[in-house]
């Protein structure tokens, strides 16, 4: 067994998932990897079967979809309880350089082990910044181009899911990922209980691809259909994420409920008065939503 296990969640997209195991296998420092299909109905399993067949891969079949939370809560779990030493996590849809986790590692070295999770530089197909996974140096700032392009190392507070890698000592003292967030916020809320105790780096020489349909963050003034109600998940777990931030943190999301209600006044094009109640709805929810954090004693 290597000392690193990547931990990857998938849900019917085995085209990428193929790309993003392919290059896991690739990586300079090896590692092995931990994948979570939350029940896949595309061939995902038979895929995995004929093409990956290699003991470096564990196959997990949840039994349902548990979102990417539930996956995430699931697969690190049982990488720590197998005795990995560093837990690197990614969506299924995540290219890794062939050397993006060796980078990671030397810029922990050079960090002298004073870390508790680092990330990576995160680009879009084109080599653009990827909109929807830059790491936030504060809970009302992130990272620059500025920052990423003159120092290795950027000290930050919440970091996504996209080549995150964190130690299992860190894990085993603040929890696995909330599950029952399902999707949305929970890598805010993992990355945000870790920098309480430890250190969070970008590593701006490791980079990786999230291969995204489109280099966007979540627009919920263009959403309609059935998306709209699924944001109800992103309010909610939005207060439970930013209330452990005390005073800034309910100011912040006080802030960001209130510019997105304007937002959607201002540029939706159909159903501002459901999407408001959304909002709205998700954010009562969220005043009583309190996700316990399992640790690796519970039973």
């Amino acid at each position: 067994m290597r000392k690193t296990a990547a931990v990857v969640v998938t849900y019917n997209r085995k085209e990428l998932l193929r790309k993003c195991l392919k290059a896991l296998l690739a990586q300079t420092v090896k590692c092995d990897i931990i994948l979570v299909d939350n029940a896949s109905t595309d061939g995902t399993e038979e895929m995995v079967r004929e093409e990956f067949d290699v003991p470096q891969i564990r196959y997990i079949d949840s039994g349902a979809n548990l979102g990417c939370s539930g996956g995430n809560e699931l697969g690190v779990g049982e990488a720590v309880k197998a005795g990995y030493k560093y837990i690197w996590i990614m969506d299924d849809d995540t290219i890794a350089q062939e050397d993006s986790l060796e980078k990671l590692f030397r810029g922990g070295h050079a960090l002298h082990g004073k870390w508790g999770c680092l990330s990576s530089v995160v680009k879009w197909t084109d080599g653009s910044m990827c909109k929807a996974n830059r790491q936030k140096k504060t809970i009302f700032s992130f990272v620059s181009d500025k920052e990423i392009g003159k120092e290795r190392f950027v000290r930050c507070e919440m970091v996504t899911f996209v080549s995150m890698l964190v130690r299992s000592e860190v894990i085993k003292k603040i929890g696995l990922p909330k599950g029952e967030y399902f999707i949305w916020t929970d890598d805010y809320d993992f990355s945000g209980r870790i920098s309480k105790y430890y250190p969070i780096y970008l590593v701006t020489n490791s980079v990786v691809t999230h291969a995204m349909k489109e280099n966007k963050k979540a627009n919920f003034a263009i959403e309609s259909g059935e998306r709209v109600d699924r944001y109800r998940y992103l309010y909610r777990n939005d207060v439970d994420c930013y209330r452990q931030f005390g005073f800034k943190g309910w100011t912040y999301i006080l802030l960001k409920d209130i510019y997105a209600t304007l937002n959607l006044i201002l540029h939706s094009k159909e159903e501002t008065f459901r999407k408001i109640s959304v909002i709205w709805k998700g954010f009562a929810e969220g005043l009583k939503f309190k996700p316990a954090i399992k640790h690796l004693t519970d039973k």
